[in-house]
């Protein structure tokens, strides 16, 4: 019989620290003299008794360790189970959400994704929307320790080819997952403190400034406001451009940057691909809005800045409606929108990498068609790649794209647009934000849309956020026999 019991108790030690995390947001509703602290007292009493009840009734087993078929069912359960004690203080709270707006809204938060369904941001309690930006600053080092430790162990999406990454530096070894998980956090914790600092030094209040710090670091995009960074715009776009850009690189960089090697992360191929891609969208934008919609300088240059950052790194932010910008500059953002940023960050949808061995595998491939003699040998970062990677790869889009079909049509069959349901679906799985539409658009958000799309998208996010595989392959019939 399948022992589900060492997965068990490492979700029930998150769900614990989960509940113990709630008393933050109550307690500024008790600063604030809101009603509406009780929320999150009963809301985490719930959760860190039934945490801690599941972690004491598996202890057992902890010492046993885990087996790959464990491993897969905690990576996807804690995803799982941790929305649905992160939206009790929606249903309960002063949102009144219903069971499926409260469940999309905490998916959404601890998926990074930033997705809302919530409107009149401005007149909920501040523990409500401290919570918000907590559950996607959690989401956003929980996504990186996965990627880290988990993805590449499990071989999913080509992700095993940094598995030597977070424990080679230059031929000399890091200590172990643990401790590498520790430094990651405490730089997480690191670069959230200068940002939340650089947001006070522009203008930003106090808490306007914690919770965008939260979401900036993590590239969950929630805001405090119903518009966005649209009530921010200015100097405050700046800091966001530049910390969303840092919480795109691979966080074990930073890693081995602070143990005094440099040379990995300038070294590193997807980094320099992300930042000449990055570049390029900011300078064809920016002329495209020079031209074509007659904006200063300065003003274009920042709108470009901050818009592709924020789509390119999937936080999801938006300051201006970049649909009436044009056709051309929509469907650009819809195509960034399916790239991401580096695998390690906080960063979703398909990433860097997986586009460079795409690129590299081709060229391979009519190297070889050329001359079906010769030997050519597919180098990423200087380092040879077995085919087993490739066809991983290769898995990843196609189930991606098949993803991307499917729940499309399903969205559609539930009675929405096309434009809004395929839009919808990619920015699920790619764990974006945004869409495009007027009801998903930058301007808008996903309260319109029926209880069918909203749970369909839910899972969207869960199955985009853990690279599709790590979900998928618990629905086969072969991972329960073995």
């Amino acid at each position: 019989m399948f022992d589900f019991r060492p997965a068990a108790y490492v979700i029930g030690l998150l769900s614990l620290a989960l509940g113990c995390t709630m008393v933050f947001p109550m307690l500024i509703d008790i600063f604030d003299g809101s009603p509406e602290w009780w929320v999150f007292g009963l809301s985490g009493v719930l959760t860190a008794l039934a945490g801690g009840s599941l972690a004491l009734a598996c202890a057992n087993s902890s010492t046993s360790g885990l087996s790959i078929q464990q491993t897969f069912i905690l990576t996807t359960g804690v995803w799982v189970v941790l929305p649905v004690f992160g939206a009790l203080p929606f249903w309960f709270g002063a949102t009144d959400a219903r069971v499926v707006d409260g469940f999309f809204e905490a998916m959404s938060a601890l998926t990074t994704t930033g997705s809302t369904v919530f409107e009149g941001l401005g007149d909920l309690p501040r523990g409500i929307l401290l919570w918000r930006g907590m559950m996607q600053w959690f989401g956003g080092v929980g996504i990186i320790v996965v990627a880290m430790v988990f993805l590449p162990m499990l071989r999913v999406g080509g992700m095993q080819i940094f598995r030597s990454e977070g424990f080679d530096t230059m031929g000399k070894i890091l200590p172990k997952a643990a401790e590498i998980a520790r430094q990651i956090g405490v730089i997480y914790v690191v670069l959230t403190a200068v940002c939340f600092a650089c947001y006070l030094a522009v203008g930003m209040s106090g808490f306007d400034a914690l919770v965008h710090a939260f979401t900036t670091v993590s590239t969950g995009g929630f805001s405090t406001e119903d518009a966005s960074f649209g009530a921010f715009q200015g100097p405050a776009e700046y800091v966001a451009t530049v910390f969303m850009m840092l919480a795109s690189l691979p966080f074990v960089r930073y890693v081995q940057l602070v143990a005094g090697t440099a040379v990995p992360l300038y070294r590193d191929s997807q980094i320099r691909a992300f930042l000449m891609l990055f570049a390029l969208l900011v300078v064809v934008l920016t002329m495209y809005q020079l031209v074509h919609n007659h904006d200063d300088l300065e003003r274009s240059i920042r709108e470009a800045l901050f818009n592709v950052a924020s789509i390119l790194s999937g936080t999801g932010y938006a300051s201006v409606n970049y649909q009436s910008w044009g056709n051309f500059p929509m469907m650009l953002f819809f195509m960034m929108g399916l790239v991401g940023g580096c695998a390690g960050s906080t960063c979703c949808s398909i990433k860097v990498f997986r586009y460079e061995l795409l690129v590299k595998a081709i060229v391979v491939q009519i190297k070889r068609l050329h001359n079906p003699s010769g030997v050519f040998v597919l180098k990423y970062n200087r380092r040879s790649v077995p085919d087993e990677v490739i066809s991983s790869v290769m898995a990843f889009f196609m189930l991606f794209l098949t993803s991307l079909a499917v729940l499309s049509v399903a969205l559609g069959m539930t009675g929405l647009d096309k434009v809004t349901a395929i839009s919808g679906a990619a920015t699920a799985l790619a764990n974006v934000g945004p869409g495009l539409g007027d009801k998903i658009g930058p301007s808008g958000n996903f309260s319109e849309l029926n209880d069918i799309a909203k749970w369909l998208l839910a899972i969207g996010m869960l199955v985009g956020r853990l690279e599709l595989m790590a979900v998928f392959v618990l629905f086969t019939a072969n991972f329960w026999r073995n």
